[in-house]
């Protein structure tokens, strides 16, 4: 794999045999995700896999005991 490459708000590694690309991970220094040629199917899998991982926020609304 190739070093990281950032580009279109992200970084990611390239195969240099075939050119396929992982996602990588600047703070751990690793690839991560599912490999794919498609750079835009790696970025909507992260963005899908960070809304899921998100913390619902809490409602103002009380609901009753019954």
């Amino acid at each position: 794999m190739s070093w990281p490459i950032r580009a279109q708000g992200c970084a990611y590694q390239v195969c240099t045999g075939c050119g396929i690309k992982r996602l990588f991970d600047e703070d751990s220094f690793r690839g991560y995700g599912p490999y794919s040629y498609d750079l835009q199917k790696l970025t909507a899998w992260d963005r899908a896999k960070r809304l899921k991982l998100k913390p619902e926020v809490a409602s103002d609304e009380h609901r009753s005991a019954s």
